[in-house]
């Protein structure tokens, strides 16, 4: 099983989005999938259409208390399950502070865990705190999704060390595998130039002894686009909502690239405005 925590410390830049959408491509390409929502906001579990109602177990029950991940794991489609979120959840740091061993907790249920996947995905909350660390301590790779935007660079030295020391001190099979750029807007120079910047970035990292030196840049650009912003109010992935959009075709380009399908010139995300 590959287990993928999908991260970024900054809101907004695509995060769940690609967790879910990521999860629901790699489903309909026949992989057996969950996705865990660690995000205190609950967005992902949303967006797969469950709701974060009292009276429903979820993640929160599995980190602080005894229910394991089968009671509270649901199937919202073929090939794919998820354990929900719920806004409890933003409990959990403060409950956890004086747990010994609270950062492999989560490690810990997946090891208890009879179910089998060929993907795990994470979707981390946005911060570094005690639920991001068991993500990190649960996982081997790490996806980052970045907005192609000066101001979303700043901060990505801090996550990168934050990997590198889980890397050093709890998790030494964990390594950040690769960039998605999301966002994107291929019209404008500076999406061009930071893309390349941070393709550089880790071309000259490459080699170093850290978690990330091995990371590369998706070629797979996730566009600017209207019907990713709507789909999670309907509760469905991409595909679902609107299969023929941009979204729906550049999802389905990274899900190809994560399953290691190569990407022929004519099945690269089109440079235009989203759809």
């Amino acid at each position: 099983m590959r287990s993928i925590a999908v991260l970024n410390q900054k809101g907004g830049v695509g995060k769940t989005t690609t967790a879910v959408n990521l999860a629901a491509g790699l489903a309909r390409a026949g992989m057996r999938v969950c996705v865990i929502d660690l995000d205190p906001q609950a967005h992902a579990s949303l967006h797969l259409g469950i709701g974060v109602d009292n009276g429903h177990d979820s993640i929160y029950e599995v980190l602080v208390g005894d229910a394991s991940l089968a009671d509270v794991r649901k199937q919202v489609a073929e090939n794919l399950w998820v354990v929900p979120a719920h806004l409890d959840l933003a409990a959990a740091e403060m409950e956890l502070a004086g747990e010994v061993g609270r950062e492999v907790i989560l490690y810990d249920k997946l090891a208890a865990d009879d179910q089998e996947f060929d993907y795990l995905i994470i979707d981390c909350p946005p911060s570094l705190g005690v639920l991001t660390l068991n993500a990190l301590a649960a996982v081997t790779e790490v996806f980052l999704p970045l907005q192609p935007h000066f101001l979303a660079l700043h901060g990505l030295s801090k996550l990168l060390r934050t990997v590198d020391i889980v890397a050093r001190r709890i998790n030494n099979h964990l390594r950040l595998t690769g960039v998605i750029l999301c966002l994107f807007e291929s019209s404008t120079r500076l999406a061009g130039e930071v893309a390349g910047d941070v393709d550089q970035f880790f071309t000259n990292g490459a080699g170093a002894n850290t978690a990330w030196a091995d990371a590369k840049v998706f070629r797979t650009r996730i566009r600017r686009n209207i019907r990713l912003a709507e789909a999670p109010s309907f509760g469905q992935s991409i595909f679902e909502y609107d299969g023929s959009s941009n979204g729906a075709e550049d999802y389905a380009n990274l899900a190809r690239e994560v399953l290691g399908v190569p990407l022929a010139n004519s099945e690269q995300p089109k440079l235009a405005g989203a759809a």
